[in-house]
C-alpha cells in the first residue's frame, strides 16, 4: 500500500492539499483512503459529506474518508491494557478505571494514528492512503514514538532480564534477588510487540511524507529545517506542495507586490529543493483558488493545476530511502596511529547554526532546530571517542579515534 503523510506548518493548508491529492488519485483508478486527524477542520466542509468517525464513509468511486477518534481509540485501548495487567491491579486492592472517566492523555493521538495506519494497511482494502497528517514536528513526535517507547521498555527491562525468565524461581528462593513477576514479562512482551506493529507503516519504504509550504519570508528556512528533521528520523520526503500562489501580472499594486513576494520566495525554495550535491526534490505549486474550495470537483481541479501530467498524483517513492533505525554509513580513513571511523549521516538541508550533537555513553545525540534523535552507535564506535565533527553538502561527517584502552592489540 502506497501511503502519502501530508504535513506542514499549522495554516499552510496541508487539509485541503491532501483531499485534493486523495480525490485525483481516486479519479485515476486507484482504491483511496483520506484519513484526517484534524477535528477543528472535519473533512464535510471539504467534501461534502460527514465524516464522524474511523469507521470509512463513501465519498466518491474509489474514495472513502476516514478520521481518528483519540478519545475513543483511547479509551479502547486503555481498558484493553487494563485488562491484561487485572491480576496486578487485583494484587495491589487497585480500583479498576472506568470508561466513562478516561481521558485522552499526551501521546495518544499520535498512538491512535499509528494504529489507525496499521490496521488500514493490514486490511488491504487500499492501493493508496493519504493521511492529512499533524504538523511537522507532531507527525514525527508520532512516526519516533514506538521506537522510543520500545528504547524505554529496554532500559526499564533489558534482555539479560527477560533471559533469566526461566531462572526466576531459583533466583528469589535460593539467591534471593527479587524477580519480576511473571505477568510483568507477559505484559512486556505484548506491548513490545505492539509497538513493533504501530512501526510497519512508518518503516515502509512505500510510506513518504509530503511537504506543504506557503511561500513567504519564512518558508525556505522552515522547509530547510523540516527536510534535515525528516532526514534525521529516516523519512522520506518525495515532494513539497507551494501553495495558495496568487497569479503574476495583476494590474492592482497589492496583489502584484504579493505575487512578487510569493514568486521570489518560491524561486528560494526550488533552489533549496535542487541542491547539486543533494537528492533532487520535485516541487508542485497549487494556485490560489480565491476561496476556501468545496466539493471534489473544485478539489480535482485544484490537484490536476498542481501536479499536471505526473504520472498519478501520489506518484512512486523515490528509490533512495534513507534506513529508519541507521539512517547513516561507517567508513575508515588512515591506518596506524592516524585511524579514523566516519560516521555519515545525510542531513539535507541542515545548517551549522542549528545542528547540536552531543555523546552521551553508546549514543550520539543529534539536535536540528525543534528535531532531536538519539543514536545507539555501533560496537566499533562504542571503543571510540569523537574526534570532530563536520557539515558539508548536506552530509554530517561525525569522526571518531579509536579508543587504544578498548581495541585489542595486534
Amino acid at each position: 500500500m502506497r501511503t502519502v503523510l501530508v504535513t506542514g506548518k499549522g495554516g499552510s493548508g496541508r487539509t485541503t492539499a491532501a483531499a485534493a491529492t486523495a480525490v485525483l488519485a481516486a479519479r485515476s483508478g486507484l482504491r483511496t483512503l483520506l484519513l484526517t486527524t484534524d477535528a477543528h477542520r472535519p473533512p464535510a466542509d471539504l467534501l461534502g459529506v460527514a465524516v464522524r468517525d474511523a469507521e470509512p464513509v463513501e465519498v466518491e468511486e474509489n474514495l472513502l474518508a476516514a478520521r481518528t477518534d483519540a478519545q475513543a481509540a483511547f479509551r479502547e485501548e486503555t481498558l484493553a491494557v487494563q485488562e491484561r495487567v487485572a491480576p496486578a491491579l487485583d494484587l495491589l486492592g487497585v480500583e479498576p478505571l472506568l470508561p466513562e472517566e478516561l481521558m485522552p492523555v499526551p501521546g495518544a493521538p499520535e498512538l491512535v494514528l499509528l494504529r489507525t495506519l496499521r490496521d488500514e494497511a493490514r486490511s488491504g482494502a487500499w492501493d493508496v492512503l493519504v493521511v492529512d497528517a499533524p504538523d511537522t514536528p507532531r507527525l514525527l513526535a508520532a512516526l519516533t514514538l514506538p521506537a522510543l517507547l520500545r528504547r524505554y521498555l529496554d532500559r526499564l527491562l533489558p534482555g539479560e532480564r527477560r533471559a533469566a525468565r526461566a531462572l526466576r524461581p531459583v533466583l528469589a528462593d535460593v539467591m534471593g534477588v527479587p524477580m519480576p513477576a511473571e505477568w510483568l514479562f507477559s505484559a512486556r512482551e505484548w506491548l513490545d510487540e505492539e509497538l513493533s506493529g504501530l512501526q510497519e507503516v512508518p518503516d515502509d519504504p512505500e510510506t513518504t511524507v509530503r511537504l506543504i509550504v506557503e511561500p513567504g519570508p519564512t518558508a525556505e528556512a522552515d522547509l530547510r529545517r523540516a527536510r534535515a528533521g525528516l532526514a534525521l528520523h529516516g523519512q522520506n520526503l518525495d515532494a513539497v506542495l507551494a501553495n495558495r500562489l496568487l497569479p503574476s501580472g495583476s494590474p492592482d499594486p497589492w496583489l502584484a507586490a504579493f505575487s512578487g513576494e510569493q514568486h521570489a520566495a518560491l524561486k528560494e525554495i526550488r533552489d533549496e529543493c535542487a541542491r547539486p550535491e543533494e537528492r533532487h526534490v520535485p516541487v508542485y505549486e497549487l494556485p490560489h483558488a480565491g476561496h476556501d474550495p468545496a466539493g471534489t470537483e473544485e478539489l480535482a481541479g485544484l490537484a490536476a493545476a498542481a501536479y499536471g501530467t505526473v504520472p498519478g498524483p501520489v506518484g512512486r517513492p523515490p528509490s533512495e530511502r534513507p534506513d529508519p533505525d541507521e539512517p547513516f554509513t561507517v567508513d575508515q580513513q588512515g591506518e596506524g596511529t592516524d585511524r579514523r571511523l566516519v560516521l555519515r549521516m545525510p542531513l539535507p538541508g541542515a545548517h551549522r547554526a542549528d545542528l547540536e550533537l552531543a555523546r552521551c555513553g553508546d549514543e550520539l545525540v543529534i539536535g536540528i532546530g525543534p528535531y532531536r534523535r538519539l543514536l545507539t552507535l555501533p560496537s566499533a564506535l562504542r571503543r571510540c571517542t569523537v574526534d570532530g565533527a563536520s557539515l558539508r553538502g548536506g552530509v554530517l561527517a561525525v569522526r571518531f579515534r579509536p579508543d587504544a584502552g578498548l581495541w585489542p592489540v595486534r
